[in-house]
């Protein structure tokens, strides 16, 4: 077993126009640095087309032909100022969703501990009835209630660390107790939502930051809110909303974490992963807009994801030959 990686080239194919953030370059340069000989052990897989049936786990019927009656034939069409499709971009949602549909398959049905889904367009912003902020479908919601609805699992829980609140995952969560939403975000930008006092049923943690946060700030919100949080919900599989738009060098927010932060934070979530649900982890790609600065931010977090299962399988290991010993000796 490996760290399985999910994409497909359709979600290059969607087309947000020229000048806009949320492009094909962003993949682009995700897939060429994990082409590189550091992640030759990445098991990549196609993400296959998500149902209907998949969508509308989380997003209304209305929503969903809503959307795919909006994808033009030519060009691009505005679905709102800032969420552009074109010919492709159905295609490309479907296989967003479809990624991490499969990748929670996999991982429950025990065939790697963990799995990254390389996947556009993002999803964390997409409510149950709207469309908005780059995200057509929101993938990590989809994921989730597949965990709990197929998967048959009671538990599932979300952590968000893009610097834009996902105000999508909490509308989708928010009233619902076998759900976990943790969001840690820039406090005070788009899309306004993500107070502390936005709980849900109890089960949503907003951690709004202050711009200029950095390191320090990271490591005190992960002791004081949410791990604690984690280790009370004890989670049967954690998913997470991976954005890399807090780097210090990203246009789009005023954070200032780097990919060391992404690393270390990503091994935090996994130890608690390891206790609480056999280290079983599906990390979906939401923002990042500075090239170099989320390729970097990437790797650092694959990276960790690797080491992850190349722990467990150490550990594993040795267990086996602790037991054979003691039957040797017994």
């Amino acid at each position: 077993m490996t760290t399985l990686l999910y994409t497909h080239p359709d979600c290059l194919q969607h087309d947000t126009g020229f000048g806009h953030p949320e492009c094909s370059a962003r993949l682009t340069a995700i897939l060429n640095v994990l082409k590189t000989s550091p992640f030759a052990a990445l098991e990549w897989r196609d993400a296959p087309l998500a149902a209907d049936e998949q969508l509308t786990r989380i997003h209304s019927p209305a929503h969903v032909e809503r959307v795919f009656a909006r994808i033009p034939r030519h060009g691009h069409y505005a679905i709102d100022g800032d969420t552009i499709v074109s010919p492709q971009s159905g295609e490309a949602a479907r296989r967003a969703a479809g990624a991490v549909c499969a990748a929670v398959d996999a991982i429950l049905n025990g065939e790697a501990n963990n799995a990254f889904c390389a996947i556009r367009p993002p999803g964390h912003h997409a409510e149950p009835h709207q469309a908005m902020g780059f995200c057509l479908f929101n993938n990590a919601a989809i994921g989730a209630a597949h965990a709990r609805l197929v998967g048959g699992l009671e538990r599932v829980a979300v952590i968000d660390f893009d610097v834009h609140h996902g105000n999508g995952t909490q509308a989708a969560f928010e009233h619902n107790p076998g759900y976990l939403y943790i969001s840690t975000h820039q406090a005070h930008i788009y899309p306004g939502t993500g107070r502390r006092d936005e709980c849900g049923v109890g089960n949503i943690v907003n951690i709004p930051l202050i711009a200029n946060s950095g390191a320090a700030d990271l490591r005190h919100v992960w002791q004081q809110d949410i791990e604690p949080a984690l280790r009370q919900f004890q989670p049967q599989l954690i998913l997470i909303s991976a954005g890399f738009d807090a780097h210090y060098l990203d246009p789009l927010a005023e954070l200032n974490f780097n990919e060391d932060d992404y690393a270390w934070l990503t091994r935090q979530i996994l130890a608690v992963a390891q206790d609480c649900c056999e280290g079983q982890v599906v990390s979906i790609l939401e923002g990042g807009y500075n090239l170099p600065a989320l390729a970097a931010s990437v790797a650092a977090h694959v990276k960790a994801l690797m080491e992850a299962h190349r722990a467990a399988q150490r550990s594993l290991i040795k267990g086996i030959l602790e037991r054979q010993k003691a039957k040797r000796n017994a």
